[in-house]
């Protein structure tokens, strides 16, 4: 859900599931399995946003699913202090860190490369750049803790701050991953799930426009696999994109109280 702390988080789910017993981690011979958390395979977690999290930043926003935990601020437009020739259309740069209690492991150097770039590829598209030439916008994302689906969390919620400070986007930005366990599809997979994957799969859209800004596929898959796995993620793209709306729509409302 949108909105404020202590609110109970509103579950975004791309198909009606039936909650089951909790049994342990993947099994695949176990043709019941379910999953750590008693989510269902298509169940995505309880999505938590809030934006103004940083009063330094040109806007800012705290995003929490399940144990994952990340906050975005975003700096800009201002002038680029790089020696450049005149552009007609600004530049995008992001950064994306990990505390260093994030994860039980530390030590994430070069993943920390791989999500800034990927962070991105996700955005630029969506945003207008032409609205700030010559300058320059900064996404710095902290992740405070990590719990499964990291870089989909943390594109979700550096789009909300890019609309928290005020730039203008075709449309706001959603990603939503997903593990194939076996002969199963789990989508927001944790990071239990993650670690047994035998294939993974990241969209990240402009839902409105029902255009796909990234797509990032990892192990092998059958093409009906793969189709399923995009069909799924794109529905939670979509109901996602709702409850950033509501976020948005909240914080506007309480400013001009």
């Amino acid at each position: 859900m949108a909105g404020k702390p202590g609110t109970t988080p509103t579950t975004y789910s791309p198909s009606p599931t039936t909650q089951k017993t909790r049994r342990p981690i993947f099994n695949e011979n176990d043709v019941d399995w379910v999953r750590p958390d008693g989510r269902g395979f298509h169940q995505c977690r309880p999505a938590f946003f809030r934006t103004g999290a940083v009063n330094a930043a040109s806007g800012s926003a705290y995003a929490e699913f399940g144990n994952t935990k990340v906050i975005v601020s975003v700096f800009g437009p201002r002038e680029s202090k790089k020696a450049m020739m005149y552009s007609d259309i600004g530049r995008l740069n992001c950064s994306v860190s990990h505390t260093t209690f994030a994860t039980p492991v530390r030590g994430q150097g070069s993943e920390h490369k791989d999500f800034s770039s990927m962070l991105h590829k996700s955005l630029e598209g969506a945003i207008i750049l032409e609205t700030f030439p010559k300058t320059t916008v900064d996404v710095f994302a902290l992740v405070l803790e990590s719990g499964g689906s990291d870089l989909p969390v943390v594109i979700s919620c550096a789009s909300l701050a890019l609309a928290d400070a005020g730039i203008l986007m075709h449309d706001l930005v959603a990603s939503v991953s997903l593990s194939c366990l076996g002969k199963n599809l789990v989508i927001d997979p944790i990071l239990e799930e993650e670690s047994y994957q035998d294939g993974g799969l990241l969209i990240t859209c402009m839902p409105s426009r029902y255009e796909v800004t990234q797509l990032t596929v990892t192990g092998e898959w059958s093409t009906p696999k793969i189709n399923e796995g995009m069909q799924l993620c794109l529905d939670a793209c979509s109901k996602l994109a709702k409850i950033m709306r509501s976020c948005l729509k909240e914080a506007t409302s309480t400013s001009q109280e």
